[in-house]
C-alpha cells in the first residue's frame, strides 16, 4: 500500500494547483502527493470559464501561467453593464487583464501540469470514505471499476487535502458539528452562443433584467460565448419557454436570434448559485489531518466570476505556509496553520465574497429600495475615474481591502440617496409615455424617510 505525505480529492481548480505548488516547495525530500479524481475525462461545467486578473495573478505564482496558454482562451478587460437602453463600461485598472476559456480544457492542462510535477501521482479513484486512526485523518478509501471487477483501494498520508467541490461528499464528515449547509436561492441557466458579437467585445457583459436575476454573458473561445441566465427559485416547470418570453425580450437585439438558437438546439443546463460562509476548520469539531479547499469549504454567486481567483489565491497562501512546517502530519502544526490560514485568506476572500452577493442583490433587485441602490450604483459606475477603479479592483481580486469594500459601499448608498432627490425620475403611470420629473420640496420629507429607510 502506497503511503503519501499528502492525499488531494479532487482534481478540478484547486487540487491540480495545490499538487502542483507543493511539488515544487525547496525541501530535503520531495514530499509524494496522491492527486485523486473519479474521472479524468475533461468536464464539461457551465461555470468556471472566467477567470479574473487576480486569479492570473495567482497562477503566475504557482507558475501554472502556461494552463491558460494554447486552450483558445479570450482576454477579458473588464465589464459592460446593460441597462436598457443605457450601458456603462467598467473596465480592469491599466495593465490588468482576465481571460475566459472552456472550463473543461483549463481543468486538463492543469491536470497535465499537476502530472508533470515530480512526486506527484494523478490517479482516477472514486473517494468514498474517510480512514481514521487515533482520532485523526489518515486517508480515504477509494473504488476504482475495471471491465472485470469494482476495485477498492486505501491512500494514506499525514495530511489529507478535500477539494472535491460545491457538491462535497466530505465537507460534513470533516467539519462535524462546525459544517452549515449551502443556501441557493437561485440558478444559472447556461447555453452557448455561437459567432456572436458583444456589445463591448473582450469584456464581461451583464444584463440587469427586470423581475428576474441578472444574464451573464462573455466569450470563451473564438466562436463561443457562453450566456448565464439567472432565474430565482422556484424555478419555472417550463424553463425555455419562461427565458424566451420573459427574458430574451430585454437583451440587446443583436443577441435575440442566437440565443433563441442556442436553446431550441441544446439543452439548457442549470447550475444552483449558492453561499457557503468559510467557518474556521481550526476548531475542536473538526477532524484533524483533513483540510477543506475550494468550493468543498466556501462559496460566492458566480455573478461577478470570483471563485476560481479566491480558490488559487488560496492555494498560493497554503503552499507558502505548508512551506514553513516540517513534517504535515504533525496535528499542532496543521492547527496553528489553519487558524492563520483562515485570517489571512479574508482581506482577498472576504472582498470577493461580499461583493458578489452585493451586486446580485442589486444588479436582481426586485424591492424599492434595493431599486434606488440599484439606481444609484448605475450612476456611480458612469462617474468613472475612483468610482470604477476602486470597485472592480475589489471585485477582480487586484485589491484586496476590506476598508476600501466599505468605503465604496457607503459612497454608492449615500450617493444613491442624492440621486434620489436630485436626478429626475418617471412620475407617470405605468403603461403610459414615460414622463420624467425632479423631485419638488414638497416632497423632501417622504424622501428623508426613504433615504434612511435605503
Amino acid at each position: 500500500m502506497p503511503q503519501y505525505d499528502v492525499v488531494i480529492v479532487g482534481a478540478g481548480v484547486a487540487g491540480p494547483a495545490l499538487a502542483h505548488a507543493l511539488s515544487t516547495l525547496p525541501r530535503s525530500k520531495k514530499p509524494r502527493i496522491a492527486l485523486l479524481e473519479r474521472s479524468l475525462a475533461e468536464p464539461d461545467r457551465i461555470v468556471g470559464e472566467l477567470l479574473q486578473p487576480g486569479g492570473i495573478k495567482a497562477l503566475r505564482k504557482l507558475g501554472l501561467e502556461g494552463c491558460i496558454e494554447g486552450i483558445d482562451a479570450i482576454p477579458t478587460y473588464g465589464y459592460c453593464v446593460l441597462d436598457s437602453p443605457r450601458s456603462v463600461r467598467i473596465p480592469y485598472p491599466s495593465g490588468h487583464q482576465g481571460c475566459g476559456f472552456h472550463h473543461g480544457r483549463f481543468i486538463m492542462a492543469l491536470r497535465a501540469a499537476a502530472k508533470r510535477a515530480a512526486g506527484v501521482d494523478l490517479i482516477e479513484a472514486t473517494a468514498t470514505g474517510l480512514i481514521e486512526e487515533g482520532g485523526r485523518v489518515v486517508g480515504v478509501k477509494t473504488t476504482k471499476k475495471t471491465q472485470d471487477e469494482e476495485l477498492k483501494e486505501e491512500y494514506r498520508a499525514g495530511l489529507v487535502v478535500f477539494a472535491d467541490g460545491c457538491f462535497s461528499n466530505f465537507r460534513n464528515a470533516v467539519m462535524g458539528s462546525a459544517s452549515t449547509k449551502p443556501i441557493t436561492n437561485s440558478h444559472f441557466c447556461g447555453a452557448i452562443l455561437e459567432d456572436v458579437v458583444l456589445p463591448m467585445p473582450n469584456c464581461g457583459t451583464v444584463a440587469l433584467i427586470k423581475g428576474s436575476g441578472p444574464v451573464l454573458m462573455y466569450q470563451i473561445s473564438e466562436h463561443d460565448t457562453r450566456i448565464l441566465i439567472d432565474v430565482k427559485n422556484p424555478l419555472p416547470a417550463d424553463l425555455k419557454t419562461h427565458i424566451v418570453t420573459h427574458i430574451v425580450p430585454q437583451l440587446p437585439s443583436s443577441l435575440q436570434p442566437a440565443i433563441e438558437t442556442a436553446l431550441e438546439k441544446d439543452r439548457l443546463r442549470r447550475m444552483p448559485n449558492s453561499f457557503l460562509p468559510p467557518v474556521s476548520q481550526a476548531t475542536s469539531a473538526t477532524k484533524p489531518g483533513a483540510i477543506l479547499l475550494g468550493d468543498a469549504w466556501n462559496m460566492r454567486h458566480p455573478l461577478t466570476g470570483g471563485g476560481m481567483t479566491v480558490a488559487l489565491h488560496d492555494v498560493v497562501l497554503l503552499q507558502s505556509m505548508l512551506a514553513k512546517v516540517d513534517d504535515w502530519s504533525d496535528l499542532n502544526s496543521i492547527h496553528q496553520l489553519l487558524r492563520k490560514w483562515h485570517w489571512k485568506r479574508k482581506p482577498l476572500a472576504s472582498t470577493v465574497n461580499i461583493l458578489s452577493f452585493a451586486l446580485y442583490d442589486l444588479f436582481g433587485a426586485d424591492d424599492e429600495l434595493l431599486a434606488v441602490l440599484r439606481t444609484g450604483c448605475f450612476k456611480y459606475f458612469e462617474c468613472g475615474g475612483e468610482c470604477i477603479n476602486g470597485p472592480v479592483s475589489l471585485l477582480s481580486g487586484i485589491a484586496p481591502s476590506v476598508l476600501l469594500l466599505a468605503y465604496h459601499f457607503f459612497a454608492v448608498a449615500f450617493y444613491s440617496i442624492w440621486v434620489m432627490f436630485t436626478h429626475p425620475h418617471v412620475v407617470s403611470k405605468p403603461g403610459q409615455k414615460p414622463v420624467y420629473a425632479i423631485p419638488g420640496v414638497d416632497q423632501y420629507p417622504f424622501l428623508l424617510i426613504k433615504g434612511f429607510q435605503v
